[in-house]
């Protein structure tokens, strides 16, 4: 109890705060995490309207399946958590589209996964510390390389977003319908699962598999409550999301908490806030 209330009063710790602000690694955090906002912003609005938020868990926890088998190969962590979390996602999109399938895919998918993520790490020589911060993230460790690399995937998945916005859109809302007008509705969820797997691993090494959602899902949902429109939804979706990721790393700062602690936190807030003026409005 001691140290929570210690915690909660050194979130006014301004001094301490502006100082790590001067530090390169928090430089290089701030701007990953304003990266992985305006990621997860762009692609949770379409996540959350194909109700892919199972999927988006499954793809996030198998990211630790790739980190693992490339710390035992000895290839890049990163690399290898993209790697995990695209197959992944890939495999998710393939075996099945109604809903009772692709649940229970998941759960067979990602039981598997992370049997194999355990068999890797128990068969690793060395320390595998690394291999489990992606549970929790490790925001303090994101070098500039890392930054570039997120750079390249937000670049990559807004892209395609912004190319296949209306197909995407009529083929989220009404899959049978956009089928029957010629959209290659198949084709565009094997490109969507490769671009939530992108996305998913970008947000596993900010904030964890555990917590994931709380980036990818939680300001989207917010967004839905409040409108329908696609478009608006999007918008206020980055908001929401920059609004968690830059406003937790910044609380979590001065205490020395896992910033994934208040990200959570005020995503949860923010969407509180929105149903309960869905609820006024009705």
């Amino acid at each position: 109890m001691d140290r929570l209330l210690e915690i909660l009063g050194s979130i006014a710790d301004v001094e301490t705060t502006a100082y790590l602000l001067q530090q390169d690694f928090v430089v290089f955090g701030l701007v990953a995490i304003a990266l992985l906002g305006l990621l997860a912003g762009a692609i949770g609005p379409f996540i959350v309207m194909r109700q892919m938020s199972f999927s988006v868990h499954g793809t996030s926890e198998l990211a630790l399946t790739g980190a693992a088998a490339a710390l035992l190969f000895g290839a890049n962590l990163g690399l290898g958590a993209v790697l995990g979390s695209v197959i992944a996602a890939l495999m998710f999109g393939l075996m099945g589209s109604r809903a009772s399938q692709r649940d229970s895919s998941i759960g067979v998918i990602m039981a598997f996964g992370l049997g194999l993520a355990v068999l890797f790490i128990h068969l690793y020589p060395g320390r595998t510390g690394a291999s489990f911060s992606l549970l929790t993230g490790q925001i303090v460790g994101v070098s500039q390389h890392g930054i570039v690399q997120m750079a390249i995937v937000a670049a990559i998945v807004c892209g395609a977003l912004v190319l296949l916005y209306r197909p995407l859109v009529f083929s989220s809302a009404d899959p049978e319908v956009a089928a029957a007008r010629g959209v290659p509705v198949r084709a565009l969820n094997l490109v969507f699962a490769v671009l939530v797997g992108l996305a998913a691993a970008q947000a596993v090494q900010i904030v964890g598999a555990l917590l994931v959602l709380s980036l990818l899902i939680t300001p989207a949902a917010a967004a839905a409550a409040v409108t329908s429109s696609p478009g608006r939804s999007i918008a206020l979706t980055i908001v929401f999301a920059e609004v968690a990721a830059v406003g937790g790393m910044l609380l979590s700062l001065a205490p020395g908490v896992p910033v994934s602690v208040f990200v959570t936190t005020i995503s949860f807030v923010i969407y509180l806030a929105c149903r309960a003026v869905a609820a006024a409005r009705r």
